[in-house]
């Protein structure tokens, strides 16, 4: 299964990176495919391309913030959480997201 995410904090210092490698670490204990734009002070990196989001199952937005360009994910299956919630358990948000149609 294949997922695109990104992550962003009001700041845009440590958690949008930490919540990155969060969802990495879990996304590979699981057998999952992820690839995770952050959206911080640096600006958009990692960014995601059209053919990420084309080949993507799921849209995975982990932030509390508006994201950068969310026009990009029109028409596509998206679920939104915390910041917070991926720092505290990124297995368990991968767990629970509805990737089956």
């Amino acid at each position: 299964m294949k997922i695109v995410a990104v992550t962003a904090c009001p700041t845009g210092i440590a958690h949008t990176y930490m919540a990155a490698d969060a969802l990495q670490k879990a996304a590979a204990a699981l057998g999952l495919k992820i690839k995770v734009e952050t959206q911080g002070a640096m600006g958009m990196e990692n960014m995601l391309t059209a053919r990420d989001i084309a080949a993507a199952e799921l849209v995975l937005i982990a932030s509390d913030i508006e994201i950068e360009q969310k026009d990009r994910f029109l028409g596509c299956r998206t679920h939104q959480v915390r910041l917070e919630t991926v720092l505290l358990n990124a297995q368990a948000v991968l767990r629970g997201l509805p990737l089956q149609a």
